[in-house]
């Protein structure tokens, strides 16, 4: 993370000149409105107290503020070539299963302009580059579309960077809770205090320890093979989480499935689902007794088979050799078991 001086969140998040404040609120004055209604503020958990609450509601103001300066025109938005910008260091979406509405939007900002502008920061550690703050997809869009991107640039660190972004997802609708855990993850990966990952996403200790308790036994890998899954919600994450907690060689097997390509086009859901059952126990449902008889018709006993198992009881004299004979077989069957393996597939 940087290493400097951290400014007040307000500052830092806003950097709102009072020559701009002044030009608000002298519209204001002009074009008096009534007074607003006071925010909806998420409930979070009884540990954000104090100093970290009061600044997780400064961001909020200050966010809000700028976002009257620039509906009002009282804000500088620049036109910065979007292969200067590079995403947030801590990425809060997962790849969409369909880019349709994607698509939509990128016609709506090619035929009527960008009417948002994103914000950006400097890059920390390379000169002449940007970070984005708020606007991937604004950001995309422009990129894609060959255009310059309006942009309002603030100073913002990486603590106050990664809190502002949970502020914004904890209002948007389209995240799924996967996205969300995920995102706790980078902050706790980011050193960022449980009381601040509380207080951006809106949530309480229980939720960030499921949360935890899913992305610390999911790798990333495995989770960003799955994707978004929208409508996948905590209780089948936790099950899979458990399945690999339970068994870590579980791992091996959930990559195994998610690398095989299928016939068909699958959704995230669908992904999420197959790794699923894949790792699920089997009902332990028989098919029935079978008799097993030799060549000649005599019985040499019965057997029954199960998704993990083949059962064989011998009957009489004749049933017992077979099952002699039989072990000194298996080795011999394991190898030809194995031979047909490869000939399948070469």
């Amino acid at each position: 993370m940087s290493k400097s001086p951290r400014k007040s969140i307000v500052a830092s998040f806003g950097l709102l000149s009072a020559e701009l404040e002044s030009k608000l609120a002298a519209e204001k004055e002009q074009n008096p409105s009534p007074p607003p209604a006071p925010p909806v503020v998420n409930r979070v958990g009884a540990g954000v107290i104090g100093a970290a609450h009061r600044a997780i509601d400064d961001i909020r103001t200050e966010r809000d503020r700028l976002k009257a300066l620039v509906e009002s025109g009282g804000a500088v938005v620049r036109q910065i070539d979007p292969s200067l910008i590079d995403p947030s260091p801590y990425p809060d979406r997962l790849p969409d299963d369909d880019d349709s509405d994607f698509e939509i939007f990128k016609r709506s900002i090619d035929t009527d302009g960008q009417k948002v502008p994103i914000q950006i920061r400097k890059h920390p550690s390379t000169a002449g580059r940007y970070q984005i703050v708020y606007g991937h997809r604004r950001w995309l869009a422009a990129k894609q579309l060959g255009r310059p991107v309006g942009a309002i640039e603030v100073e913002i660190s990486d603590l106050d960077l990664v809190v502002a972004q949970g502020i914004e997802n904890a209002s948007r609708q389209d995240l799924t809770w996967i996205e969300r855990a995920l995102f706790a993850s980078r902050m706790d990966d980011a050193g960022i205090k449980p009381r601040d990952i509380y207080a951006a996403l809106s949530i309480e200790d229980a939720e960030l320890a499921r949360m935890r308790s899913v992305y610390r036994a999911l790798p990333s890998d495995v989770i960003e093979a799955i994707g978004r899954a929208p409508k996948i919600g905590r209780p089948r994450w936790l099950e899979l989480a458990k399945s690999v907690v339970q068994e870590p060689a579980v791992l091996d097997m959930l990559r195994s499935v998610l690398s095989t390509r299928m016939d068909v086009a699958e959704s995230s859901d669908q992904k999420f689902q197959r790794a699923l059952n894949a790792v699920r126990p089997k009902a332990d449902s028989k098919r029935g007794t079978n008799v097993l008889s030799d060549g000649n018709g005599k019985k040499l006993g019965e057997f029954s088979t199960s998704a993990k198992e083949f059962r064989l009881s011998a009957e009489g004299a004749l049933g017992s050799e077979f099952l002699k004979f039989l072990e000194g077989e298996l080795p011999d069957l394991a190898a030809r078991f194995s031979q047909h393996r490869n000939d399948l597939k070469s």
